[in-house]
């Protein structure tokens, strides 16, 4: 019940900081988007402002705008997302730490499995997987927990990882809003020739606004990327730390065969040896 609550506390979280963070950007953003068009009068010039909300820009930008949209949801909640989840205090809380260390000194291991089971946490899951190989000996639990904290490794280097696809990909969708932009602008200038600068222009300011919002999102994607890579890094040697900590010292030899996990077997003898030891009894 714990595990569910704090998934279900931790998701609302992150959605409510990557809510706050779209409609802050949208709100600072739409200012920005002022034209200024200045007209000549006998009497002197003239500043004409026009203001333009940031949804009259995305429409300005085109239909490239839509996905370059959906990548700066997804960057935002990339970014939130592995933000929570790469600590060293998320993956190892000091909670966990300090009572498997307990129970490590009173010499309960099955408690300690028994703890770690229901842990929702990589620090949990390491030390499942390397208590349940404790009766086979030191270099098998060792095996099992560096394999198991590199699984952790992969799978947050994963997440990381879509941040640089998005900064790939981006602004690739804005230059190709670009190449959209100019084909409509050439049909403009074709069709009406150089006097209709209205059109012209619009056609323009289409391709400025895709090639420039790939690009605002693909800078702070691989800003992120290789900020939260090296925190990661960061974070999965504080854990293994931890873990190998716990396992010094560990009395392997009063553990040979124990079996303190819960994992089933599911190697037997085989069969034809077990008929050769049952046919002599048979006989």
């Amino acid at each position: 019940m714990s595990r569910s609550l704090t998934e279900i506390k931790y998701a609302i979280g992150r959605w409510m900081l990557c809510t706050t963070l779209i409609v802050g950007a949208l709100q600072i953003a739409a200012p920005a988007f002022a034209q200024e068009a200045a007209a000549a009068a006998e009497g002197g010039a003239k500043k004409i402002v026009t203001q333009e909300s940031w949804w009259d820009t995305i429409v300005e930008g085109g239909w490239v705008m839509y996905p370059i949209g959906a990548f700066s949801i997804a960057t935002i909640w990339l970014i939130v997302d592995l933000w929570m989840r790469i600590s060293i205090k998320r993956l190892a809380p000091d909670a966990q730490v300090n009572a498997v260390k307990d129970l490590f000194r009173m010499g309960d291991y099955v408690g300690a499995y028994q703890f770690v089971k229901d842990g929702n946490t990589a620090f949990a899951e390491v030390m499942r997987v390397s208590l349940s190989f404790v009766g086979e000996g030191q270099a098998a639990t060792e095996e099992a927990m560096i394999g198991d904290i590199q699984k952790t490794n992969s799978q947050l280097q994963t997440r990381i990882n879509y941040l640089s696809v998005i900064g790939v990909c981006t602004p690739m969708v804005g230059l190709l809003g670009t190449v959209s932009g100019m084909k409509g602008a050439f049909r403009a200038l074709k069709e009406s020739g150089s006097g209709d600068a209205g059109a012209l222009s619009g056609k323009i300011g289409e391709v400025l606004i895709a090639t420039a919002s790939g690009l605002a999102i693909a800078i702070p994607a691989f800003m992120f990327f290789y900020f939260l890579r090296n925190k990661l890094q960061g974070a999965i040697h504080g854990l293994q730390e931890i873990v190998l900590s716990l396992f010094r010292k560990m009395p392997y030899e009063h553990l040979k065969d124990c079996h303190v996990g819960e994992e089933e077997f599911y190697a037997a003898t085989p069969n034809w040896v077990a008929a050769e030891e049952a046919a002599p009894a048979g006989s």
